[in-house]
């Protein structure tokens, strides 16, 4: 950074510090990852100078040969990777894809299912702070009170009864696996439409460790910086015939020019995708957070449905008599960064919730394996006991520190 020093050395310095911060801590928000130096070579390029209103080859403004060629590429791997009819890799990003496809589908106040906030959903499936649960008119889905898991009887009872013409599947904070062809059979009993939004477990779907939205799904929603380690983007595959809606929707319904160096850095993850080695890189995912699941349950934490099936746990810290806020805040001084998360069925408020969610995506990347997961829980747990002696968080944040060195962050300066 050698022109930003110069330049503006206080935001050089701020980059600096959280370059150092990414390679020093363990990152495990389940929606962060490490992109790739080739990613990131990609999005700070001069395709940043460029403004391509429109699509390929039917721009409105002059001088997009070269910008064309490019999302000609992203397009052309979206489609062949997940083996969709149709993608648009022009969304902002997830949440803007998403609603790219309530404007190309619907009316505002058609009905809309999704899958509640508080069962692990996510905002833009229809919750009541969202555009989705202002403008649409909404009824969610949730979890079976016994098992913590997805009630697919239930969730059929109420779209026979509210008959919404869009269902809105995927999760946020659901450590276990989503029937699609369920969610499949439910959507046709009533003549909807079925959204999977997979911005979570895209490289599962993928590699196999999770079922394939395709061909359940008429629409799949994803953003391309978790699993798929991209950078801050969109996309959305869909059936052909679903295909100039959601482009419409998207441009020019939601957005104008879409960012070129994002969409050359989508391409260029997506390449990275379809190598073998991204799809061991997934499995060792799923590995590592079963391993580190056991090795919370052996440090005394509850888990929510106790244990997981993909990338991401949920510790219920209220188990222990903590809050997920106060966990995750100790976490983060002894080098673990988390986030606080609300539990199914959770009394306490979504800014003050009780849990605390766990992912392995970025671990992962660095290269750690089931057994470092173990020694990560161990962390976890000396944490959660000395949760008020800040010398001893101190102490934990030392050795994570040090075991982070055995394991370089790739494309972050130190």
């Amino acid at each position: 950074m050698s022109y930003l020093r110069h330049s503006d050395p206080a935001i050089a310095a701020l980059i600096e510090q959280e370059s150092r911060r990414q390679a020093t801590v363990l990152r495990m928000i389940p929606s962060e990852n490490y992109a790739s130096p080739s990613v990131m070579e990609a999005t700070g390029s001069c395709l940043t100078n460029k403004y391509s209103e429109g699509y390929p080859h039917r721009r409105y403004y002059q001088g997009q040969e070269f910008i064309d060629g490019i999302e000609d590429i992203a397009l052309e791997r979206a489609t062949a990777l997940f083996g969709a009819e149709h993608a648009n890799v022009q969304p902002y990003s997830g949440s803007p894809a998403n609603m790219a496809v309530y404007l190309g589908l619907l009316k505002p106040h058609d009905r809309v299912m999704g899958m509640d906030l508080s069962a692990g959903g996510h905002l833009t499936h229809g919750a009541k702070v969202s555009f989705s649960g202002k403008f649409y008119e909404v009824r969610q889905y949730g979890l079976n009170p016994s098992t913590g898991l997805v009630d697919y009887e239930a969730a059929r009872a109420l779209a026979r009864e509210f008959q919404p013409r869009l269902i809105f599947t995927g999760a946020s904070s659901y450590p276990r696996t989503i029937d699609f062809s369920m969610f499949r059979q439910i959507a046709d009993e009533v003549g909807a439409y079925l959204v999977a939004d997979i911005s979570h477990i895209s490289g599962l779907c993928l590699s196999g460790d999770h079922p394939h939205p395709l061909p359940h799904a008429d629409v799949v929603t994803t953003t391309t910086h978790k699993l798929l380690r991209g950078p801050r983007g969109g996309m959305i595959l869909c059936r052909a015939e679903l295909g100039a809606k959601i482009d419409k929707a998207v441009f020019p319904g939601l957005q104008g020019g879409p960012h070129n160096h994002v969409t050359a850095a989508i391409a260029v993850a997506l390449g990275e995708a379809a190598r073998p080695e991204f799809n061991e890189y997934c499995h060792q995912v799923v590995k590592n957070a079963r391993a580190l699941a056991q090795g919370l349950l052996d440090q005394g934490f509850k888990l929510v449905t106790g244990g997981t099936d993909n990338h991401l746990v949920l510790i219920d810290a209220a188990a222990q008599g903590l809050t997920g806020k106060g966990l995750a805040q100790a976490l983060e001084q002894a080098g673990i960064v988390a986030n606080a998360n609300k539990v199914p069925f959770d009394p306490r408020t979504a800014d003050d919730p009780s849990g605390v969610r766990l992912g392995t995506p970025a671990l992962t990347t660095r290269g750690m394996g089931q057994a470092q997961m173990a020694q990560v829980a161990g962390f976890i747990g000396q944490v959660a006991r000395e949760l008020d002696d800040p010398a001893a968080l101190a102490r934990v944040r030392a050795q994570v520190a040090e075991f982070c060195a055995a394991f370089p962050a790739p494309g972050v300066m130190v």
